[in-house]
Parts: C-alpha cells; structure tokens; sequence
C-alpha cells in the first residue's frame, strides 16, 4: 500500500505501533481482551453484513 502512495508512511508507522500495542495487550491479558471467557464464546451474528473496503479512487 505504501509503494502504491495510498498509505503514507506516517499511517504505515501508526499502524505498526497499533498493531504492536494490541499484541502486548493479548499476551498479557489486559484491556479488552482481559476476559478470555467472553472472547472464547464470542460468535459472528449471521445476521450482519459482511463488511466491504472501499475501492481506491483515482490517483492525483
């Protein structure tokens, strides 16, 4: 995404920090996945839509 000049580096870097936040809080249990109960008997709800990207549009 980023060699394509959607995404900029700055995104690109806020993601990773996103993503490394999030596996911390997995591996120790903290935050909203403290209760592993409740995510172990988390199920999709058929009912839901399933979600779509967006398409890119043009480039500038």
């Amino acid at each position: 995404m980023r060699r394509l000049g959607i995404v900029t580096d700055a995104q690109h870097q806020a993601v990773d920090a996103a993503r490394a936040q999030v596996l911390a809080m997995l591996e120790e249990r903290q935050g909203r996945f403290a209760d592993a109960v409740a995510w172990t008997a988390w199920r999709w709800n058929p009912a839901w839509l399933p979600l779509r990207l967006s398409q890119p549009g043009p480039a500038c």
